[in-house]
């Protein structure tokens, strides 16, 4: 498979998933951060809430997630096609379907955002509960990415 691009590029593809996933992670617990100020903006006093909304926290989540969806779909499809252009195949255990598993996890989240929108408690409730599982994933395959990305530098 690798003869429908140069070795050197295959090589160097092989990293663009990981950094994009690393940048990814960063994104996604500023995102947390954003959503539970725009949750405290909210929830908070009247005399509290003036102040906060000059942050638009709800805002910024809102943009910032759309731009992650985005990026998560773009990463885990390009991940499994650079894996499929290197070695003529997908190698399917863990790291790929929790990959799978959290790109859906994300887009379902981001489902929920109309029904938040109309002030749907159990959407929000759901929106958080997918997300905090879809981090706890992440944080795993951060690990498991690493040991993948290790054994590409040691076998090259």
């Amino acid at each position: 498979m690798t003869d429908l691009i140069s070795p050197e590029l295959a090589k160097n593809l092989n990293f663009l998933h990981p950094v994009l996933m690393w940048v990814l992670l960063g994104l996604a617990g500023y995102s947390m951060v954003l959503g539970i100020k725009a949750k405290k903006t909210r929830t908070a006093s009247p005399e509290e809430r003036k102040e906060l909304i000059k942050g638009q926290f709800a805002k910024r989540h809102y943009l910032l997630s759309s731009l992650m969806l985005a990026l998560m779909v773009l990463g885990t499809v390009g991940g499994m096609a650079v894996t499929y252009l290197n070695n003529g195949k997908l190698f399917v255990g863990p790291h790929l379907l929790v990959g799978l598993a959290m790109t859906c996890l994300i887009a379902i989240a981001a489902a929920m955002s109309p029904l938040m929108q109309q002030g749907n408690l159990v959407a929000r409730k759901v929106h958080v509960g997918l997300n905090m599982t879809m981090m706890t994933l992440f944080l795993w395959q951060a690990v498991t990415g690493m040991q993948i990305v290790n054994k590409l530098l040691t076998s090259s």
